[in-house]
């Protein structure tokens, strides 16, 4: 690997707390505990966050060695063909985007050709509570349009959509079971669903599990999220998913998910673009995604107590571009 012995990397553990718990079937978070990576030419510094994530086996102290491990090289192919996909090569690879668009004077967006004149609408997460809680939630968030419900597995679930689709119909909604469902249930969740006008329904199944999708007529379309991680997953899931739920954490960076949305358009699959709950040095780097997005699931600093302050501005569920200071804008 080049060395550059002016590149200087660090990482900084922080936790910013939650407005609510954020509850989903396999437990339950009250801050958002991420990973800041900063790389430093001696004049610019760049900044990737990242959020480990103990469901594809990391941890913390994990992630944080890997970074401060890793020998800097400003060569973005070479980093992703000695890291493995994870939170500590998007906290990386995103690092490096910032740094880049800091020393050329060109913005990230700009780089790409994505226009970023205009503001995009992120889903509002419900988290996993009792269906009358959960209505309660969907009646309070009545300024959202777009509502992701966190599902738990069982008849229970039927019943949260009933009851959110009843505190809400004129709301577009979408179901995350995080692997809950088995496939006893599948199909009559899946029917409820279609239904009440779900518009999609996310990770059913356990990801060992989500061959018995390739027999289920789909009423609506299922979007892979735990059996997607990169873009050599993609193939396997034709005729099983109808979309993916591309995350820069599970993908490894912004790199990595340029290429997975580029392959799963090819293959048809409809597009996701979300994130594990986090600030909006996080979410920045999936912005720029996000025009290419069927649904955007961006909501990480809206479930937070404060977010940075270069943070994203919202206008209910509406993001404004990213702004200055924030990430992959020149200082």
């Amino acid at each position: 690997m080049a060395q550059h012995p002016t590149l200087k990397v660090s990482a900084t553990v922080e936790s910013w707390p939650l407005a609510q718990p954020f509850v989903i079937s396999r437990g339950a978070k009250t801050a958002a505990d991420v990973l800041v990576a900063s790389i430093s030419d001696g004049l610019h510094v760049g900044r990737g966050e990242c959020v480990p994530y103990a469901r594809y086996g990391e941890g913390t102290a994990d992630v944080e060695r890997t970074i401060l491990n890793w020998a800097p090289s400003l060569d973005r192919a070479t980093l992703h063909s000695t890291l493995p996909a994870g939170a500590a090569r998007n906290a990386i690879d995103c690092a490096l985007w910032d740094l880049e668009a800091k020393q050329s004077g060109t913005s990230t967006s700009q780089r790409l050709g994505v226009p970023l004149t205009a503001g995009i609408e992120t889903a509002f997460t419900l988290s996993l509570a009792a269906p009358d809680d959960m209505a309660q939630a969907a009646k309070r968030a009545n300024h959202l349009k777009l509502l992701k419900l966190k599902l738990g597995g069982g008849r229970e679930d039927a019943q949260r959509m009933r009851a959110v689709r009843t505190a809400r119909p004129d709301a577009r909604l979408i179901a995350d079971a995080n692997e809950a469902w088995t496939a006893r249930d599948l199909g009559s969740l899946m029917q409820t669903a279609a239904e009440l006008e779900f518009e999609m329904v996310e990770q059913p199944l356990p990801a060992e599990n989500d061959a018995a999708l390739a027999d289920l007529l789909h009423p609506l379309p299922v979007c892979a999220d735990e059996s997607h991680h990169t873009e050599d997953d993609l193939r396997g899931l034709v005729g099983r998913y109808d979309a993916i739920n591309v995350k820069l954490d599970k993908a490894g960076g912004l790199t990595a998910a340029l290429d997975a949305v580029a392959t799963a358009r090819a293959l048809n699959f409809k597009v996701m673009i979300g994130s594990m709950v986090a600030t909006s040095l996080a979410i920045a780097p999936a912005f720029v995604l996000a025009h290419q997005a069927d649904w955007i699931d961006l909501d990480g600093p809206l479930l937070l107590t404060e977010d940075r302050k270069t943070g994203f501005r919202f206008d209910k569920a509406t993001m404004s571009p990213p702004p200055a200071g924030l990430w992959g804008t020149p200082d």
